[in-house]
């Protein structure tokens, strides 16, 4: 698989932000390979609420790649992903096809800055905080932004999709 460079400045997922003028803050941690969960680790090393984290999970509705990104203390919801897109059906997505199709590699895919632009669905509990953090695109890297942006940025769909 042939790896995307590194943009100058950032990952494409920060050159994404940085063109857009949206207002965000990068956190940096060193990642633990060790680490059972990435979003997990993320909000321990941030010192931010689980349910202000969020991870992006690429899924497989009815043939077509769709992002879903849920809190990082909570599960997704296939069947409502499905409902959120106007599908039937959901599954996860293959790993080897997301990390190709986003450019990213597992435990570091972004929602913004991926190589070919999917629909995205962000959980509505997004909804609840001025800012949440999601991959900046590696893995140790998070953004800090507002809800309404990464929507905006992503032209994603709002919808209750993750569940405890």
């Amino acid at each position: 698989m042939a790896k995307r460079k590194q943009q100058p400045g950032g990952t494409p997922a920060t050159v994404a932000l940085t063109a857009a003028g949206v207002t965000y803050t990068v956190h940096a941690y060193e990642h633990d390979p060790a680490h059972p969960s990435y979003g997990e680790e993320a909000a321990e090393a941030m010192g931010v609420s689980p349910e202000r984290v969020f991870k992006t999970l690429v899924a497989d509705v009815d043939g077509v790649l769709t992002v879903a990104v849920v809190p990082v203390a909570g599960r997704l919801d296939l069947k409502a992903l499905a409902t959120a897109v106007s599908g039937k059906r959901a599954s996860m997505a293959d790993p080897t096809l997301a990390e190709r199709t986003t450019g990213y590699v597992r435990g570091g895919i972004s929602p913004l800055g991926q190589r070919k632009k999917l629909r995205t669905v962000l959980d509505a509990s997004a909804d609840a905080h001025a800012t949440i953090c999601v991959s900046a695109g590696r893995r140790g890297l998070e953004v800090e932004l507002s809800p309404g942006d990464l929507t905006s940025l992503t032209q994603a769909v709002r919808a209750p999709i993750a569940r405890a």
